[in-house]
């Protein structure tokens, strides 16, 4: 039976206004009506929500809006408050966490063959629906996730993205076992990566343009920490672009070992350089892109990081400050993962 919040609830939140720079204020402060959890879906209480780049992409316009007046967000740890028609793996009370991948067809060519990742119809919280900049949020049952209960729900949250998305990369990067790994850019999604990297038996050098990144890469254990376009200390098996400065693709192909391979994170990557086929691509390196997530990338990630004990580093924002946390991100600010929480 379906539970639903009272007929005159309203929840507050950040939606983006009008695409633009930071220094514009894309986002406002709306009042939204909550909305009782349709069939199969899930009404949670946002106990903390990450602060992801693709949130600064949206908000500054570099991704298309999907709808108007959207409120982002898509690294969502809540309590579920309410419980749609169909639901019967969550009920009221439980902790569950709500990702970037919303919904897919489940029946493309894609789909059937376990890359939902790229079905042509799938859609994303805080891009085709409402995300967790909001004190509410809907998640559909079918990509929720099941979180613990014992632990900091700023802590969960940029598992959700940054966690996931790293370690997608990480797999698309073909990092051989004992390998030897670049990581391009040390934010959210890079330190959660390299410590998957670290915890397979990798070793790890990080290239990124900020001092306080660098120390903190140290401190997580990697072999080196270097500027953006420094040479690493050793020719590398792979590497994982994080940073979206397009400049930095034949930078990191030139230090690719043979047959190496570089994976690109983003999901938006200024124009790359033309690229000399002698000196980046000759040897059969290897140029590869990362496009969302499964689900089982999902389920594989969080099982890791309880596996391992990926720690997590985040900057906390409480939910008011959603317009400083994005100016934070885009000034290079913050410190491992920007986290909204209530207050």
């Amino acid at each position: 039976m379906t539970t639903s919040p009272s007929a005159a609830a309203t929840h507050r939140g950040w939606a983006v206004r009008t695409p633009g720079p930071v220094a514009t204020r894309p986002l406002e402060q709306v009042q939204r009506e909550t909305a009782a959890p349709g069939p199969g879906e899930l009404l949670l209480r946002v106990e903390a929500c990450g602060v992801c780049r693709t949130d600064l992409h949206l908000a500054e316009g570099d991704l298309v809006p999907h709808r108007p007046s959207t409120i982002p967000g898509h690294e969502i740890v809540g309590r579920v408050e309410a419980v749609g028609d169909g639901v019967s793996l969550f009920r009221a009370g439980d902790r569950a966490g709500g990702a970037w991948l919303r919904g897919t067809c489940g029946s493309c060519r894609y789909c059937r063959a376990g890359r939902e990742n790229l079905c042509p119809r799938s859609t994303y919280t805080g891009w085709d629906a409402d995300g967790g900049f909001s004190e509410k949020a809907l998640v559909p049952e079918a990509f929720a996730y099941r979180l613990p209960d014992d632990q900091d729900p700023a802590l969960l949250a940029p598992l959700l993205c940054a966690g996931i998305i790293g370690y997608r990369s990480l797999r698309r990067s073909m990092l051989p076992p004992g390998g030897r790994l670049g990581i391009y850019g040390f934010g959210a999604s890079a330190h959660l990566a390299a410590q998957a990297a670290l915890a397979e038996g990798a070793t790890v050098h990080v290239l990124t343009r900020s001092a306080r990144a660098r120390e903190l890469a140290l401190e997580l254990g990697v072999a080196s920490a270097g500027g953006a376009y420094d040479s690493p200390p050793e020719p590398l098996d792979s590497a994982i672009l994080f940073a979206p400065v397009g400049d930095l693709v034949p930078v990191a192909l030139e230090f690719l070992d043979r047959s190496g391979t570089l994976a690109v994170a983003g999901i938006h990557l200024s124009d790359i350089p033309v690229l000399n086929y002698q000196r980046h691509l000759f040897q059969e390196r290897n140029l590869r892109s990362v496009t969302s997530n499964t689900r089982q990338d999902g389920r594989d990630f969080l099982a890791l990081a309880e596996r391992v004990g990926i720690r997590v580093v985040a900057s906390r924002y409480p939910m008011d400050h959603a317009d400083r946390a994005l100016a934070d991100l885009a000034a290079d600010k913050v410190n491992g993962a920007a986290v909204l929480v209530p207050g």
